[in-house]
């Protein structure tokens, strides 16, 4: 017998809402370079963006009955994210789910496996993320764990872990640790900001700019006039 479980504790809406104000890239770059998730894990669409709370599932290969009980239990702004074994050759959500996806008001879901229906995917706007996109279909047939931690990207994702993604990708953070990336990124921000400005008035070169001058001295490199 396989127990689905529905509820777990899910971060504030505040740390949702202030992680969601920086990019994948910037937030995985603030604590510390970890929890990114493999960058074949890319949406549908560039535009596409999201950030929420993992409602994590397994699914088989090629099955996606776990798909679509995911879907049934999770809860407005989650995050639906499906393990499948790294199965690309299965499109095992397409825009038929998306709608239903949508319509509870779910921010995103993300797959190791396919997805098919790009272009009506790209059209609806539901932000969708996978390993690939492909025509072929699914069984329904194979039960799987709901919210329990999962492998996927090469993490291990969590039910309630905050997952941020964007063109670039997608992070996972801790929700523990939500406060202090906040904090963190936004430093970061305001210290590019300035990196930006120091760019624009060109009263320094690049590398006076970022600071590389003793470091490219140290390592011995020599530029010759």
């Amino acid at each position: 017998m396989i127990h689905v479980r529905t509820s777990f504790d899910r971060p504030s809406a505040e740390a949702v809402a202030g992680l969601g104000r920086f990019s994948a890239a910037t937030i995985h770059e603030a604590q510390g370079r970890k929890g990114a998730l493999a960058h074949r894990l890319k949406p549908v669409d560039p535009g596409m963006s999201f950030c929420g709370p993992a409602f994590t599932a397994e699914a088989q290969a090629g099955d996606n009955i776990m798909v679509q009980v995911a879907i049934s239990y999770a809860r407005p702004g989650d995050v639906v994210i499906v393990a499948a074994s790294e199965f690309e050759q299965a499109g095992s959500f397409g825009d038929v789910l998306a709608t239903a996806c949508q319509s509870k008001g779910l921010a995103a879901f993300v797959t190791d496996s396919g997805v098919r229906d790009s272009a009506d995917l790209r059209e609806l706007g539901f932000p969708v993320f996978s390993g690939s996109v492909c025509i072929e279909g699914t069984v329904k047939e194979t039960l799987g764990t709901v919210n329990r931690p999962i492998s996927i990207g090469g993490q291990i994702v969590r039910p309630g872990d905050i997952l941020r993604g964007d063109a670039d990708g997608i992070v996972v953070v801790d929700p523990l640790e939500a406060e202090e990336v906040i904090r963190l990124c936004q430093e970061r921000e305001d210290h590019e900001t300035e990196i930006r400005a120091q760019h624009r008035r060109g009263d320094r070169s690049l590398i006076e700019v970022h600071g590389l001058a003793e470091k490219l001295k140290a390592k011995g490199l020599v530029v010759e006039e």
